[in-house]
């Protein structure tokens, strides 16, 4: 009776968990289409043949990830536990909670900055972050289009640091909630960033990634391996990866590696050997938008 109870609870506890992703990506869907429709860099057809994989991985990224956390975090907690002094932790909790959330935001941003930018130099790392590159057309939902190893080595490089720091301990109720916020904040901004909108942010670009700054992340020519900071451009400016120019926008997105096309096929690539590349691709003339730029 205990085991079909305890069945019943993780049934209702996915149940729950597909209804939350599932309103969000409503949310989400009512934000974004309009704008994209409305401000659109490249106008495309809402409903294209991607879609319905692009939905999937959505919802592959909403579960598949936190398994794949759950030891390398909990690994990180034994450290920051066993190794970190007691008297820093006691230090830690003692900050108001908007000082610990801050330093929370700018540890993890860095994080995700690096584990963002070894994605693309380590080669094996590469192998599952280039699903995230391989389509042509960028927008909202390409945040989520990403293979559930690389996004959960990405989260692993920004929430480590600060669980050993203390700033996020999985322990505490207050630590829980810090990281929890945390990457409410930076997965809506990973959509926003994805957005096919023209906006330019003046001053803004400086202190946050923008649209503008993102999609020269995923352009298919040069200057390519730029902009790879989540939320604060700081890192990139820092390491010298920072590109943005004024009142350009890419002429291409993609990556010359074939792709298979089923989301199964995606999910297994990293693990097959290479196979042959397509052709280089053309590009098409960088688009000029047909209204005034904001900024």
């Amino acid at each position: 009776m205990q085991a079909f109870l305890e069945h019943h609870q993780h049934v209702r506890g996915y149940l729950l968990e597909g209804l939350r992703a599932s309103l969000w990506l409503v949310l989400l869907t009512a934000v974004f289409v309009p704008l994209e429709w409305l401000f659109a860099v490249r106008p495309k057809k809402i409903l294209r043949g991607s879609v319905l994989r692009d939905i999937g991985f959505y919802f592959i990224s909403n579960f598949l990830p936190p398994f794949v956390l759950m030891l390398p975090l909990a690994a990180a907690a034994y450290v920051a536990y066993t190794f970190v002094p007691a008297s820093w932790h006691e230090t830690v909790e003692s900050w108001p909670f908007w000082v610990r959330g801050l330093a929370a935001f700018v540890v993890a941003d860095f994080g995700f900055y690096w584990g963002h930018r070894w994605a693309h130099e380590l080669p094996f790392m590469w192998r599952f972050h280039a699903l995230h590159h391989a389509p042509e057309h960028v927008y909202f939902l390409i945040s989520a289009r990403a293979h559930p190893i690389d996004n959960a080595f990405i989260r692993v490089c920004g929430l480590v640091p600060i669980y050993i720091l203390g700033l996020g301990a999985p322990q505490s109720v207050q630590g829980t909630l810090v990281a929890t916020l945390l990457m409410l904040a930076v997965t809506f901004w990973g959509f926003f960033i994805h957005a096919n909108v023209r906006w330019r942010l003046g001053p803004l670009e400086w202190l946050l990634a923008t649209p503008a700054f993102h999609l020269w992340h995923h352009t298919a020519t040069e200057p390519q391996n730029r902009n790879f900071a989540s939320m604060l451009p700081v890192w990139d400016r820092l390491f010298g990866t920072h590109y943005l120019p004024r009142g350009q926008w890419p002429a291409a997105y993609g990556i010359n590696e074939p792709i298979p096309q089923t989301i199964v096929g995606q999910l297994l690539h990293p693990f097959l050997p290479p196979i042959k590349p397509r052709p280089e691709p053309q590009g098409e003339p960088a688009p000029q938008p047909s209204g005034p730029i904001a900024g």
